[in-house]
């Protein structure tokens, strides 16, 4: 089992997951009151992405290539650009 998947099985980490899903759902809920659905749903589900790729980097040595970059800015341009036009 993962690092990160062992700890889920403890209560500690269990609880920390359990409030970080809610306070995610939370913000979802409140970026719907300003957001149309499709719109908040890419961005809420864009961050998540761009953040795991961030993560994965930073905390597990994943691979920085140029091409995994690409992506995740072609990712937040979308982001953007939904943003920008809602």
């Amino acid at each position: 089992m993962g690092q990160i998947s062992a700890e889920i099985t403890r209560l500690p980490g269990s609880l920390l997951s359990g409030n970080q899903q809610a306070l995610f759902v939370f913000s979802l809920g409140r970026a719907l009151e300003v957001l149309p659905v499709g719109t908040a749903y890419v961005v809420w589900t864009g961050i998540g992405a761009v953040g795991s790729v961030a993560l994965g980097v930073v905390m597990f040595n994943e691979p920085a290539t140029a091409s995994r970059l690409c992506w995740v800015a072609v990712t937040l341009v979308g982001i953007l650009g939904l943003k920008a036009t809602s």
